[in-house]
């Protein structure tokens, strides 16, 4: 470590609420900057993002960037354009002029008089995926990248789509993204800040839209997915995720496509950074991070982290919330050789036997899923799988014989069968579990995949028999001595996935379930980075921070209605005189009987009280289906001092044509 990092409070930190970073053409990017005072110049740390460097992320800023620049770094918080404090538009994610931003920002802060040239990037979430995007033929001062909770694969690992499949959390996602963008600048960018909120609301997108009509994968999630540009990362990459995260699966697989390059950490946490993991144990990542920047960004010579760590999870009793994860730490070393063991489905569960019989009718059962909890993607508190016996009993199930002795999954199980006859866009859902003595089934991966689409994703399906391989995302888990191991095969998960148009049996045949396994782990040492780093001192008042709900119920026609609500989560920003405060409400309704009857609403509500007065934004999107066109309807209204600025309702009919 340098002697910054071994002092620990080195320096006094220079902070710069408020600055520009011009672009080539002539938009400007709202950044915040933290200096060590004293330091000359010295390497540079980017985080870029479009949440809202003056308040909605202040919170988590002012624990991350004081601490890197006491440490002798500048860093950076960048507003993307079109959102916060920058100018310009956004017209959806990932777009050409987002992803070039961020490389003319890059050479702009390595141009700075306090910058020594060199720069590294990191980030949460969209900020880690913008980090992997920036090391594809990286422009020359990035040095080093550091990328959590990130995805390599826009289609498939992303909020979007599952195995081709829509996730409702696009939807979700359809209702958050443009209450952010619609949010206004602050008055600290002067005094025409109402003049750019208003040409902001007039360009606003209704992003889900885009999505929607991109049902296979494309050239539209290709673009941006770094999976398909693994050969021109260029710079040393930190993955790291968590097994509770959606995202969870782009570490091991950037790990394996790129071991040159990209060291890996997954921990048992959801959507976040590891220093607030949940459910823990927590990691330390800033000072985790501090060691990554000091080896790549000032040559200072250290350990070299491991190829891949991981929290190798294993049994806890399924519940809404945990606290900590069953399990330990393990380190793969690069050279461990990557194994399988092949399991057969006969008529008895799984077995190592030769032969599969078969074939086997699912039968669809729209109640399949009601134990799911959420995706993990948004990093909500609670939403873990609950017991997965009442899912089993709706679906097809083969189990192993009780365990002589304990399994180690690593890896991503694969699933190999033959489609005989598959309804029309039907789709298939994999679950597998770990099912305790008494009948405790904890679920361990799940995967699905749309029928109506081929191998690659990219468009429809040849029409059965065919062959095809479906792919788990990648665990770390050990089942227990005495426990069995399942496989369960189903047609539909409501309401984490939009079901398919008809409700029709699917029969299969010659399944084999791969397994895989390292030749080689150790346990790893309990060093000093796997605490939790010191919190920063707040400059923030926590006003209100009540629980997140979750109920459902069936009324009297059998529909069944499954509600989630956060209420309105406030605090104020001492150091702005700034009250920032979000609030969501979710609703999903099916009839048992009906796929096409189908419902997701989502609201979700901004509000800023700043001294100049305050900002409500409320943007709602409901969608149905038909069997022929998605229906989704979008509303926004944005005000100011209760006066409303802007509204603006959506209603696209989009084609459905595979899914």
């Amino acid at each position: 470590m340098n002697d910054a990092a071994q002092n620990g409070r080195a320096y006094d930190v220079q902070e710069t609420e408020h600055l520009w970073i011009p672009m080539p053409d002539g938009m400007r990017l709202a950044a915040r900057l933290w200096r060590p005072k004293g330091a000359g110049r010295v390497p540079a740390l980017l985080e870029y993002i479009p949440y809202r460097k003056r308040d909605m992320v202040r919170a988590r800023d002012e624990q991350n960037h004081p601490f890197f620049a006491r440490h002798g770094y500048a860093c950076l918080r960048v507003d993307m354009r079109g959102s916060g404090d920058s100018e310009g538009v956004m017209p959806d994610m990932y777009a050409p002029a987002e992803l070039s931003d961020a490389r003319h920002a890059i050479d702009w802060i390595a141009a700075q008089p306090w910058c020594d040239g060199q720069v590294g990037m990191f980030g949460t979430s969209w900020g880690g995926t913008a980090s992997l995007q920036a090391a594809v033929a990286s422009p020359g001062p990035l040095k080093a990248v550091i990328a959590v909770c990130a995805t390599h694969d826009r289609y498939d690992d992303d909020i979007h789509h599952m195995g081709g499949c829509l996730l409702t959390d696009s939807l979700e996602w359809g209702a958050t993204l443009p209450a952010i963008l619609a949010s206004p600048p602050s008055e600290a960018t002067g005094p025409y800040w109402m003049d750019r909120w208003r040409a902001r609301l007039a360009a606003l997108p209704f992003p889900v839209e885009a999505w929607l009509r991109q049902e296979a994968r494309g050239a539209y999630w290709r673009h941006g997915s770094v999976r398909f540009d693994t050969a021109k990362l260029d710079v040393p990459i930190l993955a790291v995720g968590g097994w509770s995260d959606r995202y969870s699966n782009s570490v091991m697989a950037l790990a394996e496509a790129r071991p040159d390059l990209v060291r890996g950490i997954v921990g048992p946490w959801g959507h976040h950074y590891p220093d607030v993991g949940h459910p823990g144990p927590a990691m330390g990542f800033r000072r985790l991070a501090l060691d990554w920047w000091d080896r790549w960004l000032r040559g200072v010579e250290g350990s070299d982290p491991p190829a891949l760590r991981v929290w190798r999870r294993s049994f806890d009793p399924p519940a809404d919330t945990l606290d900590r994860r069953s399990g330990g730490w393990v380190d793969v070393p690069p050279d461990a050789a990557r194994l399988e063991d092949v399991l057969h489905l006969t008529e008895t569960g799984l077995a190592d036997g030769p032969d599969s019989a078969g074939p086997w009718t699912l039968t669809p059962d729209l109640h399949q899923g009601e134990a799911a909890g959420d995706t993990g993607y948004f990093g909500r508190f609670g939403g873990l799988p609950l017991d997965q016996a009442t899912e089993d009993a709706r679906t097809t199930c083969f189990d192993t014989p009780p365990l002589d002795t304990p399994r180690d999954l690593l890896g991503a199980a694969r699933l190999r069968l033959t489609v005989i006859s598959p309804a029309a866009r039907a789709q298939l859902i994999l679950r597998l579990c770990d099912v305790a003595p008494d009948g405790t089934s904890c679920r361990i991966a799940l995967t699905v995949r749309n029928l109506g689409l081929d191998d690659a994703m990219d468009g429809p399906a040849s029409p059965p028999p065919r062959d095809i391989e479906i792919v788990f995302p990648t665990t770390a888990y050990r089942v227990a001595a005495g426990h069995r191991l399942r496989l369960s095969i189903g047609t539909s998960h409501w309401p984490l996935i939009w079901p398919a148009p008809v409700c029709a049996p699917i029969t299969v045949a010659g399944v084999m379930l791969h397994l895989p396994k390292s030749a080689k782990t150790q346990t790893a040492a309990q060093a000093a980075e796997m605490a939790p780093s010191p919190p920063e001192t707040p400059n923030h008042d926590i006003l209100a921070a009540p629980t997140l709900r979750r109920w459902t119920e069936t009324q009297a026609d059998g529909t069944l209605v499954a509600h989630w609500h956060q209420p309105e989560v406030a605090l104020r920003h001492r150091a702005i005189n700034t009250v920032f405060a979000f609030e969501t409400t979710a609703v999903h309704t099916l009839r048992p009987d009906d796929p096409l009857s189908a419902t997701s609403q989502f609201t979700h509500r901004l509000r800023y009280g700043r001294p100049d007065g305050t900002a409500n934004i409320v943007s709602r999107v409901e969608t149905t289906a038909t069997r022929t066109h998605w229906l989704p309807r979008g509303h926004l209204v944005a005000q100011w001092n209760n006066e409303i600025v802007f509204e603006r309702r959506w209603s696209p009919r989009i084609p459905r044509d595979l899914s």
